[in-house]
């Protein structure tokens, strides 16, 4: 994919990097609802739901150009291998496109690099052979930077298609820094995902600007309100400055 910059970015292509999130636990069906609809009406790349709300938010979406992604060992990435394949199959089933699958961090944190390893591979194996794409998430937020270089390593081994700081749902999130080391560690076939933290349009152009293409937000509409704001106000101010 071609890198994006924050100072030519389309409307169109900032939507496309989000991940509209729908993952706090006590989210209900109304609000999995009213999510969809603003992610159709936003364009953004997917809504990022639950597993149980694949299946609703595949129904809400069809006429959209919004895909449906879900989680798989979300959040801690304990889950056995056979699970995390069983809950891809289940998710593909029901409409998911895209798996945010979180990495065992304990045997990661154990040195267990081919378990980690095998256990990547197997959630990647099943979702290709159906056309489904791959993010693997690390929660930087327990890991060393040696860890998280490793991380990447393993991950792109596996067949991940992209590599992603967090669940958000750990003590922190996406940082600059992380994003960026994540980026240098994996060949340009793997993109990176941020996650957890990003709640502002800078806040986004600045992880734009580290080389990642996607990111989970729950600020969508705040965010890309801002940044239309911002090419209207650009705009304006254009023809000020041929005036003169």
């Amino acid at each position: 994919m071609t890198a994006l910059n924050s100072k030519t970015i389309t409307y169109e292509q900032l939507a496309k990097v989000i991940d509209h999130s729908l993952l706090r636990p006590e989210l209900t069906e109304a609000d999995v609802i009213a999510g969809c609809e603003l992610a159709a009406r936003y364009h953004t790349a997917t809504v990022c739901v639950k597993p149980c709300d694949v299946k609703l938010a595949k129904k809400l979406l069809k006429d959209s150009d919004v895909k449906v992604s879900t989680t798989i060992g979300f959040p801690h990435g304990a889950h056995l291998t056979s699970t995390k394949v069983a809950e891809a199959q289940q998710a593909m089933d029901d409409g998911a496109v895209e798996l945010d699958m979180v990495l065992n961090i304990g045997q990661l944190r154990s040195g267990k690099n081919d378990s980690v390893r095998a256990d990547i591979k197997a959630v990647c194996d099943a979702a290709h052979a159906r056309g489904v794409k791959v993010k693997v998430i690390f929660e930087n937020a327990y890991l060393t930077d040696e860890q998280k270089v490793l991380a990447c390593k393993l991950s792109e081994e596996a067949g991940a298609d992209w590599v992603k700081t967090s669940t958000g749902f750990a003590p922190s999130g996406a940082t600059l820094d992380d994003l960026r080391l994540m980026r240098k560690n994996v060949s340009e076939k793997v993109q990176v995902k941020a996650a957890g933290g990003v709640r502002t349009l800078p806040a986004l152009l600045d992880v734009i600007d580290t080389g990642a293409t996607r990111c989970g937000a729950t600020a969508t509409a705040l965010i890309l309100d801002d940044f239309k704001r911002m090419k209207e106000e650009a705009a304006h101010k254009a023809p000020d400055l041929e005036s003169h």
